[in-house]
């Protein structure tokens, strides 16, 4: 079931989204050679909870961890460690955060030091491909229209769009319905009605759309071996176009 929010949620998701995005930029700041993605993860809950909120992650299905720190060929969901990180790697951080009884997710991939052309590239591809998505998602569009967006511009550049994982509704719940995929055709899925607030989220890999789940239950990797990019943001449908609830300061 849909949940169309309440003007006084709207104005309490947008309250969390400020502060998840705040987050996912002390995360991203930490993202530095010798850094080891627990540091990342120390940013990323510090930032949280001293503003009054909790980690949406921190214990949700059993996860460790305040943020998802996933590195290179890591899709989604990498488990904070030891891990050090170094100049030319990739990193994707997903970030939530729950406030006045709602939730605020977000992410964003960046490059630890200077990068290869074809890893900036991927980042430069898939932020776009947030972009595009967002700007589908209008009242009287449709779910799929959002997803063929990011696909078709995703695929023009010969990428994988990752099917298995897809991003959702938000709201009281970490995640609602709809689910929203990256991929899909025009014109499909439910329709877009202001009240709505789901989380787009490309996730792209440069050779291939397979993953692979580890032993830990958690991290996912891409099938091929190649790096993979992933942004998010929470998004209200309104009246007057889609507003953006997770922006970074």
């Amino acid at each position: 079931m849909i949940i169309l929010k309440t003007s006084q949620e709207l104005s309490h998701m947008r309250e969390a989204g400020r502060i998840a995005g705040g987050a996912l930029a002390a995360g991203l700041q930490a993202c530095k050679p010798g850094a080891t993605t627990m540091d990342v993860n120390r940013a990323v809950h510090h930032f949280i909870t001293s503003h009054g909120a909790a980690p949406s992650f921190l214990g949700y299905g059993g996860f460790p961890a305040s943020a998802c720190v996933s590195v290179n060929n890591e899709v989604i969901h990498g488990i904070p460690s030891k891990r050090i990180l170094r100049e030319g790697d990739i990193v994707s951080i997903d970030v939530g955060a729950f406030y006045k009884g709602h939730h605020g997710d977000t992410a964003a991939t960046v490059g630890v030091g200077s990068v290869t052309t074809e890893a900036q590239q991927l980042m430069d591809v898939t932020a776009r491909c947030l972009e595009l998505g967002i700007a589908q998602a209008i009242k009287g569009n449709r779910i799929g229209d959002i997803g063929a967006a990011v696909q078709q511009y995703a695929e023009s550049f010969g990428y994988g769009v990752v099917r298995e994982f897809v991003g959702h509704g938000v709201g009281a719940n970490l995640h609602e319905d709809p689910e929203v995929p990256n991929y899909g055709r025009a014109g499909r899925g439910p329709r877009l009605m202001p009240g709505m607030t789901i989380a787009i989220e490309p996730m792209i890999n440069i050779k291939g759309a397979g993953v692979e789940v580890q032993p830990d239950g958690w991290t996912v990797l891409t099938a091929s071996g190649s790096l993979s990019a992933h942004f998010e943001h929470t998004i209200a449908i309104t009246d007057n176009g889609p507003v953006v609830l997770t922006t970074r300061p």
